[in-house]
């Protein structure tokens, strides 16, 4: 089950880097375009609201089917009201996990989306607090020793 280490706050900032207009193939390579188009904030591109965004770290590959890979970033808003379908930071009985949220009525499920992890239904007695509503992950490519 894969659980979430919570890094901490986010604060504002106020650094642009260039945003270029041309696309990058995924396919076969072709001519690029260097076309500054303007300039984009990390802040509005992850939609980071502060001091109402945490960063959370994945630990584990029960989501890897919604692209959340061990070690990944979290970015997590505590300012949205976690619906049925959101990917959620959640407490049950005191242990952190990241998982989609299902509710039904009264029946609340968290989900994994690997197939090899079992849903873990909220059971009466159960503690279950949502810390926050996951709105972006960031996935390494590179990673150094």
């Amino acid at each position: 089950m894969a659980t979430a280490t919570i890094l901490g706050a986010v604060g504002g900032s106020d650094i642009e880097l260039p945003f270029f207009s041309s696309r990058v193939p995924a396919g076969f390579p072709s001519p690029a375009q260097d076309h500054l188009e303007q300039k984009l904030s990390l802040d509005e591109l992850l939609e980071i609201d502060a001091p109402h965004t945490f960063l959370v770290r994945a630990d584990g590959e029960s989501m890897i089917g919604a692209g959340i890979f061990d070690g990944d970033v979290l970015v997590v808003s505590r300012a949205l009201r976690a619906g049925s379908g959101d990917i959620v930071i959640a407490a049950i009985n005191g242990d952190t996990f990241v998982k989609r949220l299902s509710m039904d009525g009264k029946l609340i499920v968290l989900r994994s989306e690997n197939p090899a992890f079992a849903p873990r239904f909220i059971m009466e007695g159960d503690e279950l607090l949502i810390w926050g509503v996951v709105t972006a992950s960031i996935h390494r490519h590179r990673c150094h020793a």
